[in-house]
């Protein structure tokens, strides 16, 4: 059986330009994000958390981290995926989308600036309680929610002939639907908040049915660009565009369970919370299958050679670690740090592969070649730090230590549970300077068009 193509296209000038924004818009979260997690490994490791500021100073910081790292990354990086997966030009849409993310992206970064210290540690989309901060988090909603309504209406169709493109895009086009699901999910737990209800747990319920859903969202585009980078760095993938899609609607289906989770189950009550909590666990294996194919295509790959390497290397390292997060996720009893460990490796597997990405596209969106051997060894670093890292928590969550919290508050007793919460910041340190890495590899591929070539 040949091989099937699996690479994007850049259909036009429009997509190169919208898809380049929506990249530019990620990379610039991530630089905010790796500074404040420098700050959030130094609150909590021994020794040198004690000549810090660290409980105040650790919930603001650890507010806008998570928003920046989590929520703007990963929707960026969707935004990119789905402007690559359009056909037909809306500039004007497309500037107006971008604004209104990029501005709400700048008023979240500087609102603890004007006054936003009133940190709320919800779950998902964890906020600051002031009007700047909200206004920020609405603006960059409001822009993504634009980007996507004008993808899914200008969506490439299949081709006649099935191809490895095509297979691609209806990946990128469920993982649009998915999206849509978890709006309305949001919608439906707004509309369905008590009245009088404030604060954290107003938050915690308002996000908690949305935020469990947009994790499919996250993984089928990591699938997705899996199986690109999988193909890119040399692998033979022995399954067919249409198997692919069939993998893909595999992914979708634990989502049509989320209206029925709304009808059983006040938006405030335990057994809604659970509901969600089992769809994350058990319905994140649907990705099992095109997992398997993946891993499977590694299995007798060749060694790959110049760009394939560190496409290869992307690739390994954010299984390994993505893999590890879903294992240590059957391992959550309680609320204890356990539960960081386990999204920690899921969502920075999640986030090594949309690194891999960034590494596939510069070049093609007209940027210089990135550095071959940095950008190699950058994933091993990063997923190695943060493998010691997620270690490190799941271990003193063994103990009992609480999430979300630092210094002093941590209660560290024994010397088992004080090393357990080292080797967490020491794994910390060395994925920041993994991450750090990351944004000098792509300075390099930018700096280096800007100084050869440029695209009109």
């Amino acid at each position: 059986m040949p091989t099937t193509q699996y690479d994007f296209e850049i259909s036009s000038a429009t997509v190169r330009r919208t898809t380049t924004a929506w990249l530019m818009l990620g990379l610039a979260s991530l630089v905010g994000a790796g500074l404040f997690s420098l700050l959030l490994v130094l609150a909590r490791t021994p020794m040198v958390q004690e000549w810090l500021p660290f409980i105040d100073f650790f919930r603001i910081a650890l507010v806008v981290h998570v928003d920046l790292s989590v929520l703007i990354w990963l929707l960026s990086i969707a935004g990119v995926l789905w402007a690559l997966s359009t056909d037909r030009d809306k500039p004007n849409w497309d500037r107006v989308s971008i604004a209104l993310a990029a501005g709400g992206t700048l008023t979240i970064v500087i609102s603890p600036l004007i006054g936003a210290t009133d940190p709320l540690m919800n779950n998902y989309v964890p906020v600051l309680r002031h009007p700047v901060f909200y206004t920020g988090l609405a603006l960059f909603m409001t822009g993504v929610f634009s980007h996507l309504v004008r993808s899914v209406m200008t969506f490439k169709g299949l081709a006649t002939h099935l191809d490895g493109a095509s297979a691609l895009r209806f990946g990128t086009r469920m993982a649009a639907l998915v999206t849509i699901a978890a709006v309305a999910a949001f919608g439906a737990s707004l509309a369905a908040m008590p009245a009088g209800m404030e604060g954290q747990a107003y938050f915690e319920f308002l996000f908690w049915g949305a935020g469990h859903v947009i994790q499919f969202t996250h993984t089928l585009l990591m699938m997705v660009v899996w199986v690109v980078l999988a193909y890119q760095s040399g692998c033979q993938i022995k399954i067919t565009p249409r198997l692919l899609l069939t993998f893909f609607v595999i992914m979708t289906i634990p989502v049509i369970t989320v209206p029925f989770f709304y009808m059983a189950h006040d938006v405030v009550s335990a057994g809604h919370r659970l509901a969600f909590t089992d769809l994350m666990k058990y319905g994140g294996l649907s990705c099992l299958p095109l997992g398997i194919a993946v891993v499977a295509s590694l299995w007798k790959a060749e060694k790959p050679r110049n760009e394939g390497r560190h496409l290869r290397s992307a690739l390994l390292s954010s299984i390994v670690l993505f893999a590890t997060g879903g294992l240590i996720g059957f391992m959550i009893e309680g609320l204890d740090i356990v539960i960081p460990a386990h999204y920690h490796g899921s969502t920075v597997g999640v986030t090594i592969a949309f690194m891999g990405l960034c590494y596939y596209l510069l070049p093609r969106l007209g940027f210089g070649n990135v550095p071959v051997g940095l950008a190699f060894w950058q994933p091993i670093i990063y997923c190695s730090g943060q493998l010691l890292h997620i270690v490190g928590l799941a271990w003193t969550g063994g103990y009992g230590v609480q999430r979300k919290i630092a210094g002093l508050a941590q209660g560290l007793e024994r010397v088992s549970e004080i090393a357990a919460m080292g080797l967490m910041g020491l794994g910390g340190l060395i994925s920041v300077i993994g991450g750090l890495l990351f944004l000098v590899v792509v300075y390099q591929s930018i700096r280096r068009e800007n100084t050869s070539q440029n695209i009109s």
